[in-house]
Formats: C-alpha cells, sequence, structure tokens
C-alpha cells in the first residue's frame, strides 16, 4: 500500500524539518517490507479566502482533487480519535490487508478540515487535545508511521 502525506504549509529548513525527514526516511526503508511504500509528501499553501469555512472548503478541495478512487483517508485532527500507536498500525494493517491500495494522511491548516472531508475520512486521528504546530505534527507523523512498520514487523522498536 502506498504511503503518502498531505499538508497544508511548507515545512521550513531547521531542526524540525530534519527530524521529520529522518523518521520518513525511516519509515520509507523499513515500511516496504510489511507492504508499506512511502510515496512522499505534497505540500500546498493555506487557502487565501476571508473566512475559516471558505479555506477549510478550499484545502479540502485541493485535497480531494488529489484522491484516487479507493484511497483510504486518515485526518490529523484534534477532534479525531486518540489511538495507541499499536492501535493505529492495527488500523493501517487492516486497510493494507483489506485490498486498499493508497492511504494519504493529512495535516490541515490552521483551521482545521472541512467538515464533509471529515466525514469522508476513514480515520480522523488526533494526537491528543493539545493543538500542536504544523512542524511538530509533521515530526510526530513521521515517527508513528515508522512506529507502524516496526510494529506490523515485529521489530522492538516498539515497546509496550
Amino acid at each position: 500500500m502506498k504511503i503518502s502525506v498531505h499538508a497544508v504549509g511548507r515545512m521550513k529548513a531547521g531542526p524540525e524539518r530534519e527530524l521529520a525527514d529522518r523518521y520518513f526516511e525511516r519509515f520509507a526503508k523499513s515500511g516496504p517490507g510489511v507492504g508499506l511504500e512511502f510515496a512522499g509528501i505534497t505540500e500546498i499553501a493555506e487557502g487565501r479566502s476571508q473566512s475559516a469555512a471558505e479555506r477549510q472548503r478550499d484545502e479540502g478541495a485541493r485535497l480531494q482533487a488529489l484522491l484516487q478512487p479507493g484511497t483510504a483517508l486518515i485526518l490529523l485532527d484534534e477532534r479525531g480519535k486518540s489511538l495507541s500507536s499499536q492501535d493505529l498500525a492495527n488500523r493501517i494493517g487492516q486497510l493494507r490487508d483489506g485490498g486498499r491500495k493508497a492511504l494519504v494522511l493529512a495535516i490541515g491548516g490552521a483551521d482545521g478540515h472541512d467538515p464533509p472531508l471529515r466525514d469522508q475520512a476513514d480515520l480522523v486521528l488526533s494526537f491528543g487535545a493539545l493543538t500542536w504546530p504544523h512542524q511538530l505534527v509533521r515530526v510526530m507523523l513521521g515517527e508513528q508511521l515508522y512506529r507502524v512498520a516496526t510494529i506490523l514487523s515485529g521489530h522492538p522498536y516498539h515497546r509496550a
């Protein structure tokens, strides 16, 4: 299953980008052994509309335009479900084993995701009730994808 990340906003050079890149590289190397291929990160600029709802619709439409039929969608949103790493690995493994060919994990803009897009998602995932800066969310997502690959492969990186 090809896994890609869709992010509203650009990641600037610096320590956060270096750390995120490190985890995405680890995932890219460890994922193929368990049927997960890292397809990269797509960045889009934040919407320029006046209202938050219009920005959400604009950003959501640009994400929707990139989704191929049958692609699984996981949205990162503070209002989503808080899962353990094991549960996230199980969910991604079920999507893979269920025949899904692609998965997009989407990091929204400052206003969050468009409600119709949340309704369409296979999972709305939260990294906790706190609001996290975009750069840190990308680091945490990269680390969790790497952790998912290690859990699915039985590697001792994840100890619970």
